[in-house]
């Protein structure tokens, strides 16, 4: 199973029963928006997105993924709009038969999407200033 979404709204803890009983590995990874970025105090980062095209390109590269390390599951959702200092950007869970694939392709999977969705982050200060994170 592969779902993948792009929104706005805050991020809840996405739980539910284990229906991979032979699967020996649920990974889950959250990404947290740090008070800091490229060095620089903010208040929350800005992520704004090309929608279409940012949507479709997570849901490949979620199916590339899946195929690549056999995996049985991965959802993944990612936040846009301003989010602050201590609220989650980033959800993804993986569930696959062993643990060894399952770590190597939630790095995979993280690096992908930093590298190839159009999701573009900004550092946000205090003053409302903003500035091109690279992290």
């Amino acid at each position: 199973m592969i779902k993948t979404k792009i929104q706005r709204e805050r991020l809840e803890m996405e739980t539910g029963k284990n229906s991979y009983l032979d699967s020996g590995a649920e990974l889950i990874f959250w990404g947290h928006v740090r008070d800091r970025e490229n060095n620089k105090s903010i208040i929350g980062l800005e992520y704004e997105h090309y929608d279409d095209m940012a949507s479709k390109m997570l849901h490949k590269i979620a199916e590339a993924t899946v195929n690549k390390f056999n995996l049985k599951s991965l959802t993944c959702i990612h936040r846009v709009g301003f989010i602050p200092v201590g609220e989650n950007s980033l959800f993804v869970q993986i569930w696959s038969r062993h643990r060894e694939s399952a770590l190597t392709a939630m790095d995979w999977f993280i690096r992908e999407i930093k590298n190839d969705v159009p999701i573009w982050k900004w550092g946000v200060k205090s003053d409302g200033s903003k500035f091109p994170s690279n992290s």
